[in-house]
């Protein structure tokens, strides 16, 4: 009888899972062979179709609500990931939103939320995920690679995702001896439903001739870039910001 032990299964929580890049990590996370866990704030019904899309085609996967600033919510989104599938190896927080004004025309209110879902919501989930994840495992959080292009009308936007960038440097130091590594993503132009809201033609087109490879990025490039991040041939890289734009400076 052979003594070799077969090896585990990895475990993958994503939020914003239900749509947009998160929907496509989800999808490529469950090929790779990850149980996952698809987090999701409203949009039920797309983050019960990423659960069918999964086990239709013989993975594991089951859609949890939780708004990722209610630390609350979070820690029982954790807590089913492990009661589901026995832990966790890999936290994907792609949950946030967006919001675009001149500085001098910026609503408050609009910036407490944004902040509340994109720094709050990233300490929230980064905390669960500093106390859970097992060793050999990987939290990747999202910024975004306007923090860099300083675009005009980004600028709450671009301020809450360099908190992202700033915790998640901060978090990767803080794990040494863990054997968990860190980093973040941060997309270019990226053509999801959320691009391209509010953009005409023109816009669109001039963002897509930014990068010298001429186009948009698609989901999955972001995805697979996650999933490198999130694999065994990815840990060695740890406490970076990857900013996956085509090459824009």
């Amino acid at each position: 009888m052979s003594t070799q032990e077969t090896p585990r299964s990895r475990v993958a929580i994503v939020t914003g899972g239900s749509r947009g890049i998160g929907r496509e990590t989800v999808t490529r996370l469950a090929a790779d062979g990850h149980a996952v866990v698809v987090g999701y704030a409203g949009n039920r019904d797309q983050a019960e179709a990423a659960v069918k899309e999964v086990t239709a085609a013989g993975g594991r996967a089951v859609a949890v609500r939780a708004d990722v600033a209610d630390e609350r919510q979070v820690a029982e989104l954790f807590d089913t990931a492990e009661a589901e599938y026995g832990g966790i190896d890999v936290v994907v927080h792609s949950a946030g939103r967006t919001y675009l004004a001149p500085v001098a025309d910026l609503d408050l209110a609009e910036l407490d939320a944004l902040y509340r879902t994109n720094v709050r919501g990233t300490f929230v989930v980064a905390q669960q995920s500093a106390r859970r994840l097992r060793g050999g495992g990987a939290l990747i959080t999202f910024s975004t690679s306007v923090v860099g292009l300083a675009f005009p009308r980004y600028g709450a936007y671009s301020a809450s995702k360099g908190a992202v960038e700033a915790l998640t440097m901060v978090l990767a130091r803080e794990l040494r001896g863990r054997d968990i590594t860190v980093n973040s993503v941060a997309p270019g132009p990226t053509a999801t439903e959320l691009f391209f809201q509010g953009k005409d033609e023109e816009t669109v087109a001039r963002l897509a001739a930014q990068p010298p490879l001429e186009r948009l990025g698609t989901p999955t490039d972001i995805a697979n870039v996650v999933a490198f991040l999130a694999s065994p041939a990815g840990h060695w890289v740890n406490g970076q910001v990857v900013r996956a734009n085509g090459g824009i400076i």
